[in-house]
């Protein structure tokens, strides 16, 4: 079944508790008789806001709200779920608050639904045994964690996404391993998706065309970053590369309603993905299938008044970015999206390391210490491993000069 309207009218069971190229794109027991109201609660005792008020259309930290509309009371967040037959659930990767916040509508959902999948962006297809392996309780963690090729498919704290595994093995719920190797989505970026044989491509099918709105986003945005066609690449590939993935992930989604007609999947994946119904969503409705959430965070800080209605089928507010633990914007006070040469920077807050060590918004990180970086998901983790009292040399792009940045790491925590 999908979250019916009956069950929709019970109380919520469970436990504890952004436009994303134009800004932020937006992250124990399981027991019932627990009211929405108390699960955001909890989920919340583990954040710190900021000191700055919330705009008003938005609302503070553990409540909902519809992009264009305004707040909506935690029963009526629900109740809009009704009948839906995928969630995705969109996340800023490093976002603590995003994962807690993710771990508990995991909890809320089963506790309406118990059929249920979820479906995981970090893992490529090739992992799917080891994943059901995990489920059934073969493997340790650690095990789990190496046979998976964690480091090298993921290469993020572990800590960040473990609640959320351990949710599917303690209830025995189907991992869904969504994605294809990383490898094979920056050939198509090279060389075009017409270019790579339809027997090298993973299993995936074609991509349904963009819609026009988001095709001339996506332009938009190459335009504005000269580089890329200075290094050859062409906008059809850039575009290719995107709709592959996405295609890629809606399609596992896609195969496990149609085998598991009466299941619930729920997708843990960027929010990059899935924001203004476009990406994942858009695939799936190519799909077939129609009845489906699109669900992500947005920090307290955060102003929405601009939001237009489709952003979000509902945003949940968190706490403030730069005060949410374990986050790459609390350490650095930078927010990144992947780009061909590396990785853009999309914000630097004030006063943080990041605008000491002299970053700008526009700024594309070429080299951290000496070594290529691609994935934020591999800053992320050099960042967590920089000791205190060090030093980090980057080089950085800007317009067209390489120059080069040191971050200086606080010696205090």
């Amino acid at each position: 079944m999908c979250l019916d309207s009956e069950r929709e009218s019970n109380t919520l069971e469970g436990r504890h508790g952004a436009d994303h190229k134009a800004k932020i794109a937006r992250a124990i027991g399981w027991r019932r008789q627990l009211s929405f109201v108390l699960l955001a609660a909890a989920m919340l005792a583990g954040g710190h806001a900021r000191g700055e008020a919330a705009h008003a259309v938005c609302g503070q930290p553990g409540q909902w709200f519809t992009p264009g509309s305004g707040i909506l009371p935690p029963t009526e967040a629900f109740a809009r779920l009704a009948g839906r037959e995928v969630v995705l659930l969109g996340e800023t990767h490093d976002s603590l608050n995003d994962h807690r916040w993710q771990y508990a509508m995991l909890n809320a959902l089963y506790a309406r639904q118990p059929d249920l999948a979820i479906g995981f962006e970090m893992f490529p297809r090739r992992v799917q045994p080891i994943l059901d392996r995990w489920v059934r309780g073969e493997l340790s963690e650690a095990d789990f964690l190496a046979q998976a090729d964690w480091d090298h498919v993921w290469d993020m704290d572990p800590r960040l996404y473990l609640p959320l595994f351990q949710f599917a093995r303690e209830h025995r719920v189907p991992m869904l391993a969504l994605n294809v190797e990383s490898s094979l989505v920056k050939r198509i970026g090279a060389v075009g998706l017409d270019a790579v044989p339809a027997g090298q491509r993973q299993g995936v099918g074609q991509p349904a065309p963009l819609p026009v709105d988001y095709r001339d986003e996506l332009k938009a945005i190459f335009a504005a970053h000269a580089f890329l066609s200075e290094k050859g690449m062409r906008f059809e590939h850039f575009m290719e590369a995107q709709q592959f993935k996405d295609r890629a992930m809606a399609e596992v989604i896609d195969a496990y309603r149609n085998s598991h007609p009466n299941a619930l999947v729920v997708g843990i994946l960027g929010a990059g993905h899935i924001l203004n119904g476009h990406g994942v969503p858009q695939q799936l409705r190519a799909l077939g299938q129609q009845r489906i959430a699109v669900l992500a965070t947005w920090p307290a800080n955060l102003v929405c008044h601009d939001l237009a209605a489709g952003y979000a089928d509902m945003l949940f507010v968190v706490p403030s970015l730069a005060e949410s633990p374990g986050n790459l914007m609390a350490r650095l006070g930078i927010t990144l999206r992947e780009a061909p040469e590396g990785l853009l920077v999309e914000l630097v807050a004030g006063s943080s390391l990041g605008e000491k060590a002299g970053l700008r918004q526009g700024d594309i990180l070429v080299q951290a210490a000496g070594r290529a970086i691609h994935q934020i998901v591999s800053a992320h983790a050099l960042v967590q491993r920089q000791p205190a009292g060090t030093w980090l040399p980057l080089q950085v792009r800007r317009g067209g000069d390489l120059i080069e940045i040191v971050l200086r790491f606080p010696v205090g925590p």
